[in-house]
């Protein structure tokens, strides 16, 4: 049965510029799940980069992107965690101080734009988990993906600051997990789950992102598992692109990095080059080899 469900896409920066394959694996899923996703007209940066240098255009550039959401009459589906975490923020600040959201307005005004506060901010784990729902996802499953064993990385900004993004358990988050189940793969849980993959020190400090996601990368190759799980574009440019660094940093087996829509689309026999898997700079033919 068709899904009804319709969202506002934005897909920030780096999905647009760098991380293609997991917009490429998002639209064909979500095509095969029937849900319609609708394109940002002019939508920008959401602000995330500058927050700490200037809180209100921060404000500003994230209500800026949700006023043309709700032009849409749409929730707003974000792909990136970082995004996700700023839009979402934002909202609550701009809902819960009626000073700076007609600062907000007045700025807006100047482009035609409101903000209103009407539409949802939710990232793609909610939408498959909590809208969809896992047993759909598993109805759709044509080849079970049985005998892979994987481990998640939800990433940070899904997750904290848990008082404001509540997207899934900030202790123990499982919503990830369940997904991946739902392809037909076993999960393995472990110790450095909800370790940062230290991608905010790439530019300050790059030695230091190689030695956080390699502390994680050694564990997981100590474990071996067959593959990482991501559903953030700046854990999996880490993860994925700079793995090769960090292997020869770290002195470690390198291991397969897949998006989760990636991983999902091939459990839905969707073909491996309309999902980006060709893309990947990590060693994906061995979950390819394995289906």
């Amino acid at each position: 049965m068709e899904s009804s469900l319709s969202y506002a896409l934005y897909l920030g920066c780096m999905i647009a510029n760098e991380e293609y394959a997991y917009e490429m694996s998002a639209r064909e899923v979500m095509r095969e799940l029937g849900v319609e996703l609708v394109d940002l007209e002019g939508e920008s940066c959401c602000g995330s980069p500058i927050r700490s240098l200037n809180t209100k255009l921060w404000l500003y550039l994230a209500a800026r992107n949700l006023s043309l959401a709700e032009k849409t009459g749409l929730d707003v589906l974000c792909l990136c965690s970082g995004c996700f975490e700023s839009l979402l923020e934002a909202k609550h600040f701009l809902d819960s101080e009626r000073g700076l959201k007609n600062w907000v307005n007045r700025a807006l005004a100047l482009e035609g734009l409101e903000y209103t506060g009407k539409c949802e901010v939710k990232h793609l784990v909610q939408v498959l988990h909590d809208d969809l729902g896992v047993e759909v996802l598993r109805k759709r499953v044509k080849r079970e993906l049985k005998g892979l064993k994987l481990v998640s990385h939800p990433g940070c900004h899904l997750l904290r600051p848990s008082r404001v993004l509540r997207a899934d358990d900030p202790e123990d988050p499982r919503k990830l997990d369940e997904l991946i189940k739902a392809s037909g793969a076993d999960v393995i849980d472990y110790p450095e789950k909800l370790d940062c993959c230290g991608a905010g020190l790439l530019l300050m400090k790059p030695e230091g992102t190689l030695s956080f996601a390699g502390a994680k990368l050694k564990s997981l190759a100590a474990r071996g598992v067959d593959g990482l799980v991501t559903v953030c574009p700046a854990c999996h440019l880490v993860f994925d692109k700079r793995q090769g660094a960090i292997s020869r940093q770290m002195g470690i087996e390198r291991i397969p990095v897949i998006y989760y829509p990636q991983l999902l689309g091939l459990a839905f026999g969707i073909e491996p080059e309309k999902l980006g898997i060709h893309l990947n700079s990590s060693p994906v033919e061995k979950i390819l080899s394995r289906i």
